[in-house]
């Protein structure tokens, strides 16, 4: 992707002309400069401006005293400039300015924003001709996503704290989500998944659930017509009950041939088994009949079950005014005594009074009384007894009439229902006709010959297509071929460097994010192998030989753009404590770091040279031109010593 890097803007807070950073397209672009000038904060302003979710522009002076950030870059449509609010107290801003032209003009303010962060981030999605389908289909996996620009960004930064790391290989690799995100799309960046295969794996998860859902359907739909033709032959001697059939038909023992007669009782003519009520009317006279009997003796059943219940509560009050009276003849027992006592002892202390004696005789006359009702009481007992009988005999008449009736009734019921069967007989006809000629329609839906059958068997033939196309057999070799010739690639590149083992290559490992070095005797993982030198070489061959497969590639989405923050960190000398003054920015070279590092930029020197100027390098260093200097292709951007980035008016 022809994408490289014109200029970098930075517009002042309180007033004034932008800062504006120049670069030459083509070249490997150097800012030499002293610590503390800004050089670390290039790459974090160009990653801001191309749509980060954070901004990692450090605070302090350049956050303090800018309003916008941007950068002017050359596409293949033209030129394109990307600006960017300052945050402020927020993690990021969303409003951007972008302007697109052949020659963009750069303006001197900016007043306020065009558009916002998720337009250019479309913008750039577009125009790096990115897949809008996620990698993997039918999957809500954040790192499964489809593949955006900003997941390229790890092929273009080599920032200071990834430029000689040993744990991590790539831009923002540090993190979980970068991480797996980056491992996920690798197929795709490296060719081994093109958008035409990422189209057909999603029209293959589709067709694949389409092909399912069709075939459950149809399974649905043979299921019914199994159980429907278990059926079948019991359905044809229905036909022959009915008269749809002849009676003299033969029901055969093959299921076609069953269909077949079936078909022919569905067109048969059902007015031929018409029925008649002649033979109802003398049950259903009968049966009117009992129901009115059934009525007259279900009422005197209810009046006799009555007077039971009343001639029961009376029993039981007779038995109450029995025991009342046999308590009261026990209470007035005791006046007969004390009467018969004074008569037989006339002169005794306990002779009564006249109104004693009269009270004595009133209390005799009432027992005499209760003793009378006591008398009579066995008589009223048998009379309730014998009318007790009564009734319940009664009541065994009328429930023995009122069975024998219901009996009757349920006899002709039956035969009512016979006759409801034949009354309804051309209405049953009808419900089974419909009902045949429903089953008949669902077993042709369900034949081999159907019109479902034939979409499924098409559905068939293009899952196998794809299935063949998107074959993880053919991606995986694809990806192998890919690694061997980025392999290829880097084992032309480290002997240029001052790596340890010129002649043993390295195998980029996708699963760990980092490349391996093959020796004769064991193989080694980034991170197992010491010196800061090895890891310099390693980052910096496995990047440009990424670049220069990428470039193979036609129309690549990856940007054809390099940057480097301080690669020759790792030559820096050891300074001892207390020997380091304020102002001492610089570090002091020996001849043998001065070689080292030339051999890093010798090497950029050459593979712009290769390329024929589609790549695109920057390099922010320390290195001046005691180590970089007369090489052709390498270009002197600005020197930073005694200034910086942020010019000193504005602080």
């Amino acid at each position: 992707m022809h994408f490289q890097l014109l200029q970098v803007i930075l517009w002042p807070r309180k007033g004034g002309e932008p800062r504006i950073v120049k670069f030459e397209p083509s070249m490997v672009n150097v800012i030499s400069g002293a610590s503390k000038t800004g050089k670390s904060s290039v790459i974090p302003i160009i990653d801001y401006c191309l749509g980060s979710e954070k901004c990692a522009i450090p605070v302090g002076v350049i956050r303090d005293t800018c309003s916008w950030f941007g950068v002017l870059v050359d596409t293949l449509e033209g030129q394109k400039l990307l600006a960017r609010k300052e945050p402020g107290g927020l993690k990021a801003s969303g409003e951007m300015l972008l302007l697109e032209s052949p020659v963009v003009e750069v303006p001197s303010t900016i007043t306020a924003k065009n558009q916002n962060v998720d337009y250019v981030k479309a913008v750039l999605n577009r125009l790096s001709g990115l897949s809008n389908l996620p990698v993997e289909a039918s999957t809500d996996e954040r790192f499964k996503s489809r593949v955006s620009f900003r997941d390229l960004m790890a092929f273009l930064f080599q920032p200071q704290n990834i430029v000689a790391n040993p744990d991590v290989l790539f831009f923002k690799a540090d993190t979980t989500e970068h991480r797996e995100k980056l491992k996920t799309i690798f197929p795709y960046v490296l060719g081994a998944i093109s958008p035409e295969l990422l189209q057909a794996r999603h029209n293959l998860d589709r067709l694949s659930r389409l092909l399912r859902r069709k075939e459950g359907e149809l399974k649905a739909r043979r299921d019914t017509g199994s159980a429907w033709q278990r059926e079948g032959f019991a359905w044809a001697r229905l036909a022959i009950e009915y008269g749809l059939l002849p009676a003299f038909t033969v029901v055969p023992d093959d299921w076609p041939s069953t269909v077949d007669l079936l078909r022919e009782a569905l067109h048969s003519d059902m007015r031929l088994a018409t029925p008649t009520l002649a033979a109802m009317d003398v049950i259903m006279s009968r049966l009117t009949e009992l129901r009115a009997a059934e009525s007259k003796l279900a009422m005197e059943l209810n009046q006799s079950r009555q007077r039971l219940h009343e001639m029961r509560r009376l029993d039981e009050s007779s038995d109450e005014y029995r025991d009342g009276l046999h308590i009261q003849r026990d209470r007035l027992s005791l006046s007969a005594w004390i009467r018969d006592l004074a008569s037989e002892h006339p002169a005794a202390v306990l002779e009564p009074s006249e109104a004693g004696r009269a009270r004595i005789d009133q209390l005799c006359q009432a027992l005499e009384g209760i003793e009378l009702r006591l008398r009579s009481y066995p008589e009223v007992a048998e009379s309730l007894g014998k009318e007790t009988l009564r009734q319940r005999e009664a009541v065994d008449t009328v429930l023995s009439n009122l069975a024998a009736v219901r009996t009757e009734i349920r006899t002709l019921e039956g035969q009512s229902d016979e006759a409801r069967k034949v009354t309804t007989r051309g209405e049953e006809i009808s419900r089974f006709l419909g009902r045949l000629q429903e089953a008949l329609r669902l077993y042709d839906a369900a034949d081999t010959s159907s019109e479902l059958n034939q979409e499924i068997s098409t559905l068939r033939v293009e899952v196998e297509r794809l299935v063949k196309l998107v074959s993880e057999h053919e991606i995986g070799r694809k990806l192998e071929n890919a690694l061997n010739t980025i392999q290829d690639i880097s084992g032309r590149l480290i002997p240029q460097l001052d790596g340890e083992w010129p002649d043993a290559p390295i195998r980029l490992v996708i699963q760990d994010l980092t490349v391996k070095v093959i020796r004769e005797t064991r193989d080694d993982f980034l991170w197992e192998i010491g010196s800061g030198a090895n890891w310099l070489a390693y980052h910096i061959a496995l990047s440009l030989a990424l670049q220069g497969y990428f470039l193979r590639l036609p129309q690549h989405p990856v940007p054809a753009l390099l940057i480097y923050d301080q690669p020759s960190q790792v030559y820096f000398p050891a300074r001892r404590a207390g020997k380091m003054v304020d102002d001492e920015l610089d570090p002091a070279w020996k001849n043998e770091d001065v070689v080292a590092v030339r051999k890093v930029f010798t090497l950029f020197n050459e593979i712009i040279a290769k390329t024929k100027g589609r790549l695109q390098i920057i390099v922010l260093d320390h290195a001046d031109e005691e180590v970089w200097g007369g090489l052709n292709n390498v270009h002197l951007v600005e020197e930073w010593r005694g200034r910086g980035l942020v010019p000193d008016v504005w602080v």
